[in-house]
């Protein structure tokens, strides 16, 4: 049997360290399958055992009909791969054979995971001692905090998929966004019920923030169905996998495909779209979608799909539909390709409910600046668009990251709320409601700063002739400094042979 690990594990992070053990020389992208492949593993374990158990108890002979568990939404684990004999394998040569085979028999017993499983732990490079040690960690889990097996998976799921995001760069905007930013896209929206769409889904992250909300405000997670796509045949696995972890039904359409060449579902109506779609994708085939029926408020141009995305979610969207997306600060003032036309028609359709400015480095994979689109079709405050201006929010968590905090993502919530209600009083520098007449005054720009202005700054009481006489002063005092350094680091520079002209 594999060693028992005595220490208690008490965080995600104590995991992820653990874990981390494994990596090795493989690169971050390599690491990332083989981690969560073994989160999921052990999940559809942990709960294939707890039924087990279950039926064990209840002595009727059911604890191998198949049956039983698939009609509990339970995978079913074929005895050679359930995790004990993975356990009892974890210090032998064989360990990566073992489940390579386990995730091989899972998946023909499961047509629903049928190519979705990573299959990669046998191959040479990959250490087989730390791949023991970590099936250990994993056969062991014991949290200092409440909480079972399926909640423990699940978040640390999302914390590694956000580590591999911070460790792989520029390359995991394909799989992941950032928590805080799908946060606040699903508390404005508030999806409680209704079909959730998203055309560029990623890892799955807006879906799992959808389900946590609709936890969060004691409502049925049965009430929403879910939608997805993405064209990144391992990122698709990925949102597989995270979406079973946390129990959510998901249609991610038959396989992984382009959204605008082969659109998954075709005939889709959704309540909720939300999306953080690739910024300013170029080469997106423009070219053979000239005529296409998405484009009714205009044919996007090759270079730059932005408008592409918007006009795609726009077409699936319910007559009482929302949507919340991401795209590049571009988006909102650019004229380039017969941009500034798509974005007039959508003005003018009414279906901008709000524009939401967002702060720096809230990204690890892009310096772009960021906006939040909200649109409806049944909006409450017709002919008016809400601008927030929050690039002035979040903390930084580390030198180079910001994330926007629960406080923040209330306030804009809670904006979003006021303008609907028809409560929501203009505020200098932060939020402000406009007409689309005064919109059309400012050739249809969508720049939040050009509409809340800037915030008044308190007066200090000092008489400005006696500020303007102390800050001359001091910048006098500053630039005596800085010929006295000049003068200094000349003659240093002379001493070794070396002048300035």
């Amino acid at each position: 049997m594999a060693k028992k690990n005595t220490a208690e594990i008490g965080f995600e992070k104590e995991i992820w360290k653990a874990a981390d053990l494994l990596r090795g020389n493989l690169d971050a992208s390599e690491y990332k399958s083989v981690v969560l492949g073994l989160i999921f593993l052990k999940y559809i374990s942990d709960c294939f055992e707890a039924r087990y158990q279950t039926l064990i108890e209840e002595g009727d002979g059911f604890e191998e009909d198949k049956d039983e568990y698939t009609s509990e939404n339970i995978f079913f684990v074929p005895t050679e791969a359930r995790w004990n004999i993975i356990a009892e394998a974890a210090h032998t040569a064989e360990i990566g054979t073992t489940i390579d085979n386990a995730m091989r028999m899972i998946e023909k017993e499961n047509l629903r995971l049928k190519g979705i499983l990573p299959k990669n732990f046998a191959r040479p490079e990959l250490d087989k001692r730390r791949l023991g040690n970590v099936v250990d960690l994993f056969t062991n889990i014991h949290m200092k905090e409440h909480g079972d097996n399926k909640d423990i998976l699940g978040r640390t799921y999302e914390y590694c998929l956000s580590r591999f995001a911070e460790a792989e760069g520029k390359l995991a905007g394909e799989f992941y966004t950032p928590a805080c930013i799908v946060k606040t896209l699903v508390e404005v929206l508030k999806p409680y019920s209704g079909r959730v769409y998203d055309p560029a889904c990623g890892s799955g992250g807006m879906f799992v923030q959808s389900a946590k909300f609709i936890e969060k405000h004691k409502r049925n997670i049965n009430d929403i169905s879910v939608f997805g796509q993405d064209s990144n045949p391992t990122t698709w696995k990925m949102a597989h996998m995270n979406l079973a972890i946390h129990g959510i039904e998901a249609d991610l359409g038959k396989f992984y495909a382009d959204t605008f060449f082969d659109d998954q579902h075709p005939t889709l109506k959704a309540d909720f779209v939300m999306a953080n779609p690739p910024f300013n994708l170029s080469d997106w085939g423009a070219d053979k979608l000239q005529e296409d029926v998405r484009w009714k408020f205009g044919a996007p141009p090759a270079g730059n799909a932005n408008f592409a995305w918007l006009q795609h979610m726009i077409h699936h969207l319910s007559p009482n539909g929302k949507i919340g997306m991401v795209l590049a600060n571009g988006s909102l003032s650019s004229q380039t390709g017969g941009e500034g036309s798509i974005r007039e028609n959508i003005i003018k359709a009414d279906l901008i409910e709000g524009i939401v400015a967002l702060p720096a480095q809230l990204f690890y994979t892009t310096g772009i600046p960021v906006s939040l689109w909200f649109l409806n079709r049944n909006k409450k405050q017709k002919g008016k668009v809400l601008f927030v201006d929050a690039r002035n929010m979040g903390t930084m968590i580390t030198r180079k990251l910001r994330e926007l905090v629960d406080d923040d993502i209330s306030k804009i919530a809670n904006t979003f709320e006021a303008f609907e209600g028809g409560t929501l009083e203009n505020e200098k520098g932060y939020c402000a409601v406009v007409s689309i007449e005064d919109i059309a005054k400012q050739d249809y720009i969508l720049t939040p700063g050009r509409y809340v202005g800037i915030a008044e700054v308190e007066d200090d009481g000092e008489p400005f002739d006696e500020k303007m006489t102390r800050l001359t002063g001091e910048l006098s005092d500053l630039f005596a400094q800085s010929h006295e350094l000049e003068d200094e680091i000349r003659k240093q520079l002379k001493s070794i042979g070396f002048t300035i002209k």
